[in-house]
Parts: C-alpha cells; sequence; structure tokens
C-alpha cells in the first residue's frame, strides 16, 4: 500500500508514476476523495464519543431524581456514536479498497512504457561464437540424459519435466553454489512454505492483475507461492523489526509454481517457462534510507554468479509499465541463450521500498520511538532457467558440455557433462 501521506501531500508524483506504468491515474482522485471522507468520519465519530465521555461524567454526577432523563439522552448519544463509528469503518474499508488499486510509486529514473522500453544498464561477456550448429538445451539435455519433457507431461500434464540423472545434479550443484554465495554475504538460509495464506499472498501484492498465475487451493483456502518472495515477506508479518545492527537478510529455498496463463504457447519448448521450478530467493529488510543501496547490492551478488558460470548477461532497468505493482524499481539480468539469439531472463531484483511491509504491518522503531514500515528487497540467486544457458553457453561438438570451473566442487569435480546416447 502507498504511503497515505504521500498521497496527500504530493498526489502528482503518484500520477506521474501511474501515467509512467500505463495504469490508472483517475485512481489516485479516487483515492484522495475517499482519504478525505475517511478521515472527516473519523473526526466526526472521534468529536461525538469526547462528547459522550464528557456526558457520562455528567450522568455520574448529576442528582438522583435527574438522571432518569439523562439517561434517556446518554442512549441517544450512544446510538449517535455507533453510527458514526459504523460510518468511519466504512470509510477506511472504502478508502483500503481504492488505495490497493494504486501500484507503488516508481523511483525517479524508472523508465516510462512496456515490456520493450527497458533501459540496458550494461552488459558482460561476448556471446560465444560456434564452429558447429549448436544444440539447444533440450537436445543436449536429452543427449545428456538430464531432462524428460516427454514423461513429465505423461506424468503431470504440458510444461512438466523430470531432471534425472547429471540434470538433478546439475540444479542441486548450482542451488547449493547460491547457498554458499548467500551465507558468505550474510544472509540466513530459509527452506520456506509453499502454500501461504490469503493475507500473505495478497500482502506482497501478487493477488492484483497477475493473480490468474497463481495455483489456488480452494479447500483449504491456500494458495501456492510462484516465488519464496511470498512467505519471506509473511516471515515478520505483524512485527516490529530490530534493524540498529543492520538488515535482516534471508535466503530463501523453495519449489516455485506458475500458471504461466496467458502465456499463449510461448517458449513451449524445454524448460524456458514451466509450471514447477526450484529457486534460491534472496530477501531482506533495510531501513528505507538504504533501499536503494541494497538493491545495488543484490544485483551485485546475481552479477558474481553469472561471472562464476561463464554466461554473458546484460543488466536492464525495467520499464513502468513491466513492474509489478509491489516494486518500485527492478533490475534484470538476461543472459545470453545462443540458440535463440537472444539474452532471455535469469534474474530478477526488486526493490519495493515500503510498500509490502505497510500490506503486512511490518516496521522498526525509529529514533523518536514510533515506529515506521521498513523496506524490503527481492532477488533471484539461483534458478531452474539457468540450466538453458549453462547448457547452451558451453556445449561442445559432440554435445558434451564443460562445467563452468566454479561449478564443479559442487558436481565432485566433475569437468564434464557426456552424452548418454
Amino acid at each position: 500500500m502507498i504511503d497515505p501521506v504521500l498521497l496527500r501531500t504530493n498526489p502528482d508524483l503518484i500520477k506521474r508514476s501511474q501515467e509512467a506504468r500505463g495504469a490508472s491515474v483517475a485512481a489516485v482522485d479516487d483515492a484522495l476523495a475517499a482519504d478525505a471522507e475517511r478521515r472527516a468520519s473519523i473526526t466526526a465519530f472521534e468529536a461525538l464519543r469526547a462528547e459522550q465521555n464528557q456526558f457520562g461524567k455528567k450522568v455520574a454526577a448529576a442528582p438522583k431524581d435527574e438522571k432518569k432523563a439523562l439517561v434517556a439522552e446518554a442512549q441517544t448519544l450512544a446510538a449517535q456514536v455507533k453510527a458514526a463509528g459504523a460510518t468511519a469503518t466504512d470509510a477506511e474499508e472504502r478508502f483500503a479498497q481504492v488505495v490497493r488499486t494504486i501500484a507503488n510509486p516508481v523511483i525517479e529514473g524508472v523508465p516510462a512504457g512496456g515490456e520493450d522500453n527497458f533501459v540496458t544498464l550494461r552488459t558482460h561477456g561476448q556471446p560465444r561464437e560456434f564452429d558447429f550448429e549448436p544444440r539447444d538445451h533440450l537436445e543436449l539435455g536429452e543427449m545428456l540424459g538430464a531432462i524428460d519433457m516427454a514423461r513429465g507431461a505423461k506424468v503431470s500434464g504440458a510444461r512438466f519435466y523430470f531432471l534425472r540423472g547429471i540434470g538433478a545434479r546439475l540444479e542441486l550443484a548450482l542451488m547449493n553454489m547460491a547457498l554458499d554465495k548467500a551465507l558468505g554475504a550474510g544472509f540466513t538460509p530459509l527452506i520456506t512454505p509453499t502454500l501461504v495464506r490469503p493475507e500473505i499472498m495478497d500482502g506482497t501484492g501478487f493477488l492484483g492483475e497477475h493473480a490468474d498465475e497463481i495455483y489456488y487451493l480452494p479447500a483449504d483456502d491456500l494458495y501456492l507461492t510462484g516465488t519464496s518472495e511470498v512467505a519471506l515477506a509473511g516471515y515478520h508479518a505483524d512485527e516490529i523489526l530490530d534493524l540498529e545492527g543492520g538488515p535482516l537478510r534471508y535466503a530463501g529455498w523453495s519449489t516455485c509454481y506458475r500458471r504461466e496463463a496467458g502465456s499463449g504457447g510461448k517458449d513451449t519448448r524445454g524448460i524456458i517457462r514451466v509450471h514447477q521450478f526450484n529457486k534460491l530467493e534472496m530477501f531482506t529488510y533495510v531501513l528505507p534510507e538504504d533501499a536503494e543501496a541494497e538493491h545495488e547490492r543484490l544485483v551485485g551478488l546475481q552479477e558474481e554468479m553469472l561471472q562464476a558460470l561463464g554466461l554473458s548477461y546484460r543488466v536492464i532497468d525495467v520499464a513502468a509499465g513491466d513492474l509489478g505493482s509491489s516494486a518500485a524499481r527492478k533490475f534484470d539480468i538476461e543472459a545470453w541463450v545462443p540458440t535463440q539469439g537472444a539474452y532471455r531472463e535469469l534474474t530478477s531484483t526488486s526493490n519495493c521500498t515500503t510498500y509490502q511491509a505497510r500490506r503486512l504491518d511490518i516496521r522498526y522503531r525509529t529514533e523518536s520511538g514510533k515506529t515506521s514500515p521498513v523496506a524490503t528487497l527481492n532477488g533471484t540467486l539461483a534458478t531452474t532457467r539457468w540450466i538453458v544457458a549453462i547448457l547452451e553457453t558451453h556445449q561442445q561438438a559432440d554435445g558434451s558440455v564443460i562445467v563452468p570451473e566454479a561449478l564443479r566442487p559442487w558436481l565432485g569435480g566433475l569437468e564434464r557433462l557426456e552424452p548418454i546416447r
């Protein structure tokens, strides 16, 4: 949820953000009107309640012969207070409903526009050139006995798969390499629940326009998470955090589930866009003034991982219209996939400022002793899709794949993946 004080004091900033996102600017005026109604109704309720308290003292001090008439008057006043309280509650609910339609205000400098309007911040490495016809990751995975899409579809349907043999080992090696990176950077590891309550899913901002991407279990009223970000954000819901010693940093390992609704046959070959995958997600709680520096820190850790794996990539500043409602800024890192002749997203890292914390009531205590919302950030440190770029980038003419040196310790020193057929 956006800051109500910012809404009142600088509505134009929020309107510019909505416009950059291609979202409703009128929603800001609707929220302002709802906020004014809310504040007026609260003021009226509090005034009546104060009057009721004073009248109660008058009744208590009145002579016995006057109390009967005063009690009747007090009952009338109590009914008015009750009605005013209900009006204030309704106004609060209307405001909450309207203000939740407004996305997190983007940070200054975020490019306006949609998916194609990103800005490339930097590139690393040169896309590999081959003196043979490169195979795509699925053909390589089948030759290595690493990926089995046919049996995945037989067991679970389209866009499911088995990682087997060296494929399973490769994913576990990636995840463990990332976990060691996170531990070295001061993150506390968590294996998170993958089923969460509606209020946690909603609190992180995932039940908005992309709710159709989420698997829902109506019999249990639980949602399957598409990222451990959801559980990690909910971990400290309704808490006051001690950030005097620095940010709280977590690395969440989980299986993730996405319906891929509306993808319209996009990336149906292989394991680029699937319904289930594993991911190690970084999540941090920081002071709001430190959030942008923390964002750069998370990107730096992601780049160190990709560089260690010998991948060519670019870092992009995602355009406002392609941000989720919670993100005020998002940097994606896209690795070069040779057979597609294109960069494809391997990591995202988002600065959600205080948006999620306001919805989940996560605060810290300021120097004045008051409480204020923390800032939250998240970023991928390893996921199943990375196998695509690793296999294609490091493949050899005979279908074998050179294991990046940095990954070998988690594969028992294995230097090359060999075809089994």
